[in-house]
């Protein structure tokens, strides 16, 4: 069931191109018109050992193409540990650059959630941890907040998100 060395040509090259009277040309057929190469092309497409090759050669170009949970867990823990970074563009008055910029806190904590959701654990302390951080980053992202708004007091928003998040925990704990 193997396939000639012609014809793993002819299947590389359609997997290439998509072209099969061009594929068939270029696997080096004798070609009186072009015609007959399409003629020929297609019955080449038919042959069920060909086809056999060229479904299976796609199943692995596609495969390649999406990436595996390990792929995404190892990306996760990259961000966590700010191995990753991302280009940003940086305007000025006059002109514009990028930079490499590492992850934010916020995007380490949003890494961090969704690594623990594939690895629960039942530690307390870790527990806590976690919940320290989430209630730092809601801190922080209360200061940036009223940075922006400009007139809402910080120490009223940080009590009030600290209240929240003292409900939150007491509602948990239930």
């Amino acid at each position: 069931m193997k396939l000639t060395a012609k014809q793993r040509l002819f299947a590389d090259e359609y997997i290439k191109s998509g072209n099969a009277t061009q594929s068939y040309i270029k696997a080096g057929y004798s070609v009186k018109s072009e015609k007959v190469a399409g003629v020929n092309a297609t019955r080449m497409l038919g042959n069920a050992r060909v086809k056999s090759y060229i479904d299976t050669k796609m199943a692995e170009i596609e495969s390649h193409k999406i990436a595996d949970a390990k792929e995404v867990l190892e990306f996760y823990t990259r961000v966590l540990r700010k191995e990753e970074t991302e280009e940003v563009v940086v305007a000025t008055k006059t002109d514009a650059f990028t930079i490499e910029k590492k992850p934010s806190f916020k995007d380490r904590v949003a890494v961090a959630k969704e690594l623990m959701k594939r690895y629960p654990i039942s530690d307390p302390i870790v527990q806590a941890q976690l919940k320290k951080l989430t209630a730092d980053t809601r801190i922080s992202e209360a200061r940036a907040k009223n940075l922006e708004d400009n007139g809402a007091d910080v120490e009223d928003l940080v009590s009030g998100l600290i209240s929240a998040i003292g409900k939150e925990d007491k509602h948990e704990s239930s």
